[in-house]
């Protein structure tokens, strides 16, 4: 069961989103995910409430360091993707988490301030491999495209990356008014009304490029689980 990581250290990257469209994707292809909210903002959290009984998802919320590895190792049995949302913050919580991760997936806009928080996760990643041997697979991907042509913040910010080595997916996430609906109104791109939300079918071509990128950069193979889970609320776990 891989543990991916969202985390950059400035608040408002697009982190939360994200973290929820892979939730819900995966969810929706039939895997059990659980998603750990280490946000203090909780929107993972809030959405869930909002969204009555789903299938395949799972939110811990009240995280700790002390607890993070305790409810990864007593949910793994019954989990098949842990998706840890951070906080924007370079913290012990967030050294932690990404120090039992398979993946960090690094969100980054078109900003020079975007830039620099992630340049702070990739300098903690550094620092876990220098002084405690980990070496942790990371991805950037960009948030909150639009169609609109490249900005410069943008060329510049993929050639910071390019310099560094780091990997950016080729699936960026677009500006779209469907996944902002999300923490609106709850449930998934699978559960908006296609007649309130434009331009849905995108959304949901976005969700599971996305997705699907994701799930090939993992170490191992993860199948299917036979039988669905259907979940009420979010657990508050401490």
């Amino acid at each position: 069961m891989p543990v991916i990581s969202f985390a950059n250290a400035k608040g408002g990257a697009g982190k939360t989103t994200a973290a929820l469209l892979l939730a819900t994707e995966l969810a929706h292809q039939g895997f059990r995910v659980t998603v750990i909210d280490a946000d203090p903002q909780r929107w993972i959290t809030q959405w869930r409430e909002a969204s009555g009984p789903l299938h395949n998802i799972d939110v811990v919320s009240e995280v700790t360091v002390a607890s993070l590895q305790c409810h990864l190792r007593e949910l793994s049995s019954r989990t098949d993707f842990f998706i840890i949302d951070l906080a924007g913050a370079r913290d012990a919580l967030v050294t932690t988490a990404i120090g039992l991760s398979d993946h960090v997936m690094i969100p980054v806009q078109g900003s020079a301030m975007d830039a620099k928080g992630a340049a702070q996760i990739l300098d903690l990643l550094s620092f876990l491999k220098e002084k405690a041997n980990l070496t942790i697979p990371h991805s950037v991907v960009l948030t909150r495209v639009t169609s609109m042509v490249t900005t410069r913040a943008m060329v510049a910010i993929k050639g910071l990356l390019a310099a560094r080595g780091v990997n950016v997916l080729s699936t960026p996430i677009g500006e779209r008014i469907a996944f902002k609906e999300l923490f609106e109104t709850g449930g998934t791109l699978h559960t908006l009304d296609p007649q309130k939300v434009s331009n849905i079918d995108r959304a949901r071509d976005n969700a599971r490029a996305f997705a699907d990128e994701v799930r090939r950069l993992m170490p191992m193979k993860v199948v299917r689980s036979g039988t669905a889970r259907i979940f009420g609320f979010g657990r508050n776990a401490a």
